[in-house]
């Protein structure tokens, strides 16, 4: 069996991994849409940096960068998410003097 055939035949996935799609899937499918409704409102090419220069990058390079930052943005909100809703289970013995209450 080769490498490529080995990758193709399920398996038990990782904890890490699924978390890990658990937050990059629905990110890059907000992002995009986020793209659009940025885009439907703002044209690329009136952009300018904080300074006031216009931005000098092709068109479909600043959609790929806006892309790019959307979804490394609401990736780690979503990573955030995440590990406020993994909390850690309780201890299966109460601490002696019933700390913390």
């Amino acid at each position: 069996m080769s490498l490529d055939e080995r990758a193709l035949q399920p398996g038990p996935t990782s904890r890490l991994s699924r978390l890990a799609m658990a937050v990059l899937w629905p990110s890059f499918l907000m992002s995009g849409v986020l793209e659009v409704l940025v885009f439907a409102v703002i044209d690329p090419g009136d952009m300018n940096w904080f300074g006031g220069a216009p931005i000098d990058l092709p068109r479909q390079a600043i959609y790929t960068l806006s892309f790019l930052i959307f979804w490394l943005l609401i990736s780690l909100a979503a990573s955030l998410s995440l590990l406020l809703v993994t909390m850690p289970d309780p201890p299966a013995r109460p601490h002696p003097r019933q700390w913390p209450r």
